[in-house]
C-alpha cells in the first residue's frame, strides 16, 4: 500500500520537491554553523579554504531553498493562494531575504580572500572582523531557526 501510493507520480515529486528543501535548509544551517565554529583570527590556509568552500555549499543551498519553495507554492503545496494570502509566508520570505543580504558581507569578504591565497599568502582577519562575522552568522542562524518555525505554524492554518 505505501508503495503504490509512493508511485504515483504527483505524490512522489512532491515528495522529493519537499525533501530537497528540507535538505537545503540543514545544509545552509550546517554550512553557516561550520563557517562559524571554524572562524578565528590565525587561519590557516586550509582553514580559509574550508569555510569559502562552506560558504558555496551555503550559496548554492540558499538557491536551491528559493527553487525548490517557488516549486512547492507554485505545483506542489496548498496552492499559491493559501501561502500568499497568509502574512507568516511574507514573514517567512522577509526572514530568508533578510539572512540572504546579511550573509553578503562574510561571502564578498570570502570571495575576496582568494585573492591573497591564490598568492599563498592567508587573509588578514583581525579579532573585530571575526566578532563581526560571527556576529552576523549567530543573526543568520538565528533566522533559519525562525523560518521552519513559521513553516510549522502556517501549516496548521495560523495566520490566515
Amino acid at each position: 500500500m505505501i508503495f503504490a501510493t509512493l508511485l504515483e507520480p504527483g505524490i512522489f515529486k512532491s515528495a522529493l520537491v519537499a525533501y530537497a528543501h528540507y535538505l537545503c535548509i540543514f545544509l545552509c544551517f550546517s554550512a553557516l554553523m561550520y563557517e562559524r565554529l571554524r572562524l578565528k583570527v590565525d587561519l590557516n590556509r586550509g582553514e580559509a579554504i574550508s569555510i569559502i568552500l562552506a560558504d558555496i555549499v551555503y550559496g548554492l543551498a540558499g538557491l536551491m531553498i528559493i527553487l525548490t519553495g517557488i516549486l512547492r507554492v507554485r505545483y506542489f503545496g496548498q496552492g499559491a493562494e493559501f501561502y500568499t494570502q497568509n502574512p507568516l509566508f511574507w514573514l517567512k520570505v522577509g526572514a530568508y531575504i533578510a539572512v540572504g543580504l546579511l550573509s553578503l558581507y562574510p561571502t564578498i569578504s570570502y570571495i575576496l580572500w582568494a585573492i591573497p591565497l591564490s598568492k599563498n599568502n592567508l587573509p588578514n582577519l583581525s579579532p573585530d572582523l571575526v566578532s563581526r562575522f560571527r556576529l552576523i552568522i549567530n543573526i543568520e542562524l538565528l533566522g533559519f531557526s525562525l523560518i521552519p518555525l513559521l513553516a510549522t505554524f502556517m501549516a496548521r492554518g495560523i495566520g490566515l
